[in-house]
């Protein structure tokens, strides 16, 4: 067989083979759930601490364009006990996002805006309120487990809370 046509030929039969693979390259649609830990910062005026964090969410995959991933998603987060003898601030909050990203197979990036519903405790009080958020990210896929790195964020009264994370998720 010439080598041109076997060259062909093999690169013909590659290429029909990972069509369908492309075509369903998307995030599996469908329910999700959650949890991650991470890094969390608050800077407000002269204070500016970091402490340990984590959350846990929940969401809906939409996955009915090739190659693109909307999702919904709400989420609890807990950003931990930042601070010092002197001030020490507690902040939680409840999300809601929407995500819209590119899936490249197993791997995929993301962006997501939404809001939460922040409780702030300190040595200066309580507040609470409804602010915005956002956030970028990464995944990793495998089946329907999913590893993801994410910066997140908040903008939460006249303070920044910035959340570094790895989290866990599963759909089904």
């Amino acid at each position: 067989m010439n080598k041109n046509l076997k060259a062909l030929l093999i690169a013909s039969s590659a290429l029909a083979t990972s069509i369908p693979t492309v075509a369903s390259a998307g995030a599996d649609s469908g329910f999700y759930i959650g949890g991650g830990v991470g890094d969390a910062s608050v800077d407000i005026d002269d204070f500016d601490e970091s402490d340990s964090a984590y959350k846990i969410f929940g969401g809906y995959n939409i996955g009915f364009i090739p190659l693109v991933d909307f999702a919904v998603e709400a989420s609890y987060v807990d950003f931990g006990n930042p601070g010092n003898s002197s001030a020490n601030v507690e902040i939680t909050g409840i999300n809601a996002f929407g995500l819209a990203g590119l899936s490249f197979g197993p791997f995929g990036v993301f962006a997501k805006a939404g809001m939460m519903d922040w409780d702030v405790d300190s040595s200066g009080g309580s507040d609470s309120g409804t602010d915005p958020a956002y956030g970028v990210g990464a995944r990793f896929s495998l089946g329907s487990f999913a590893v993801r790195a994410e910066y997140e964020l908040y903008d939460v009264d006249r303070a920044d809370v910035e959340m570094l994370s790895v989290s866990a998720v599963f759909t089904f």
